[in-house]
C-alpha cells in the first residue's frame, strides 16, 4: 500500500491517535467507519494473545478500509516488543507507528509485508534519524500534543523539517477541531494526529470520570512534566489532585523512564493525559458526529481560505 491510497480512503485527513488505555478496538471501528484512520496502542492489548484478537476483530470488522497499531520500540513496552511485533508482522495491518528508540528494524519487516511505518519525533535530530531508518511518514509532536509531546512550535517545526523531507507528514499539538485541520494542511502537513478530541468520544475506553474531567479543564490545567511517565507528558492537573498529589510538586524522577510515584499510582491509569486542545470540548459523543463537525469545520475553514 502507498500513501497515497491510504489518504484516498480517508474522508478526512485525520488520524485517532493511539492512546494508553483509551484506545481499543470499538474506537478504531468507529474512526474507519467515520473515514478517518484509527489507531491504538498494541500495549493496551493486556497480552499478545488478546492482540491477536483485536487485529482479527478489527481488520475484519472494518473490512478494507485502513487502521493503525502502535508499537513501542524501547521503555516500558519493551518486554513485550519482539512477541507483538511478529503478531504484527502475521496480521498484516496497513499502518503501524512506531514509538520511542530506533524503529530502522521494525522497519524493515513491517516493510516486508507492505505496510506503512510512521514514526513519532520530537526534535530535528530524531526526524533525521527516523528518516534514515527507512520510516514512510514522520509524526511530529509538537507543543500541546497529549501524552508524550515535544516543545516545539509547529510552524517551525513544519517549516523546518519540509527543508529535507518531502514525505509524508503527520503533526499532532492541540488541534480539536476542523480549524485545526485547515491550518494543519495549509501548513504543509499531510494528515492530523488528533487524540485528545477523541478521549471524550462514546467509544474510547477512558472512564465516565476521565471523560468528565476533559469536558471541565482547559488548557490552563494542562502539566507538562517528566516526573508521572519517566518521559515529557502532558497531564490534567485535576487527575493529578485526584491522585493525591501537589501538581506543582511532584517528586523528581529516579531516570528515563522510571518516575518516583507513590504506591498504587501510575501513569495513564491513575493520572490521566491531555492536550492543549482540551479547551474545545464540550461534550463526549460518538466519533461518527466528531467525525461529521470536524469535516463542517475544516469546510467552512477552506472557503474562508479562498474568500482570503
Amino acid at each position: 500500500m502507498t500513501f497515497e491510497e491510504l489518504k484516498a480512503q480517508l474522508r478526512l485527513p485525520v488520524v485517532a491517535a493511539p492512546m494508553m488505555l483509551v484506545s481499543g478496538p470499538e474506537l478504531v471501528i468507529a474512526a474507519g467507519r467515520a473515514g478517518i484512520l484509527g489507531a491504538f496502542p498494541a500495549l493496551n492489548a493486556r497480552t499478545t494473545a488478546q492482540l491477536k484478537e483485536w487485529l482479527e476483530r478489527i481488520d475484519g470488522t472494518l473490512d478494507g478500509r485502513h487502521y493503525a497499531v502502535n508499537l513501542i520500540v524501547q521503555g516500558p513496552g519493551a518486554p513485550r516488543f519482539a512477541d507483538d511485533l511478529a503478531m504484527i508482522e502475521a496480521a498484516k495491518p496497513p499502518v503501524v507507528i512506531t514509538s520511542v528508540g530506533d524503529p530502522s528494524m521494525a522497519a524493515q519487516r513491517i516493510h516486508a509485508f507492505g505496510g506503512l511505518v510512521f514514526h513519532d519525533v520530537a526534535t530535528l535530530r530524531h526526524a533525521r534519524k527516523a528518516i534514515e531508518a527507512g520510516v514512510d511518514g514522520l509524526i511530529l509532536l509538537t507543543a500541546g500534543a497529549g501524552g508524550h509531546t515535544g516543545t516545539a512550535n509547529p510552524f517551525a517545526f513544519v517549516s523546518q523539517v519540509r527543508a529535507f523531507w518531502d514525505g509524508p507528514l503527520l503533526l499532532a499539538g492541540g488541534i480539536a477541531d476542523g480549524n485545526g485541520v485547515a491550518a494543519a494542511r495549509t501548513l504543509g502537513a499531510d494528515l492530523v494526529y488528533m487524540g485528545t478530541r477523541f478521549i471524550a468520544s462514546e467509544e474510547s475506553m477512558a472512564s465516565a470520570e476521565y471523560k468528565e474531567l476533559l469536558v471541565s479543564q482547559t488548557m490552563a490545567d494542562i502539566v507538562l512534566t517528566d516526573r508521572i511517565s519517566g518521559l515529557a507528558a502532558t497531564f490534567l492537573r485535576g487527575s493529578i489532585v485526584r491522585a493525591g498529589l501537589d501538581p506543582d510538586a511532584l517528586p523528581e524522577r529516579l531516570g528515563i523512564f522510571k518516575p518516583n510515584l507513590p504506591e498504587g499510582i501510575k501513569a495513564w491509569r491513575d493520572i490521566w493525559s491531555g492536550g492543549h486542545g482540551v479547551g474545545s470540548i464540550t461534550d463526549t459523543p460518538p466519533v461518527a458526529e466528531i467525525v461529521n463537525r470536524l469535516a463542517a469545520e475544516y469546510d467552512s475553514a477552506k472557503m474562508r481560505a479562498l474568500v482570503l
